[in-house]
């Protein structure tokens, strides 16, 4: 299930803030990034921000396993079936 941007704003900015940075994480240890400074990791973030505004990430609620995560939207679209 995907979290609409509108419920996201509706956090505490921390709460936003840790799943942006776990996001973030994943980028560095697939590569995505060599190594993040904290200049980087806030610029990082406020890209993050802003690509979740525009749509082109989403987070996305596994109720399964009960896990939250953001994702790029071509990516989980892709894996949806229809």
């Amino acid at each position: 299930m995907l979290i609409p941007y509108s419920a996201l704003q509706q956090l505490p900015a921390d709460t936003l803030n840790n799943l942006i940075r776990e996001y973030l994480l994943t980028q560095v240890e697939d590569g995505g990034f060599d190594a993040l400074s904290d200049d980087m990791l806030q610029t990082a973030i406020a890209r993050c921000r802003d690509a979740l505004r525009k749509g082109e990430l989403v987070v996305e609620y596994g109720e399964e396993d009960e896990s939250i995560a953001i994702r790029s939207r071509d990516r989980v679209v892709g894996q949806q079936p229809g």
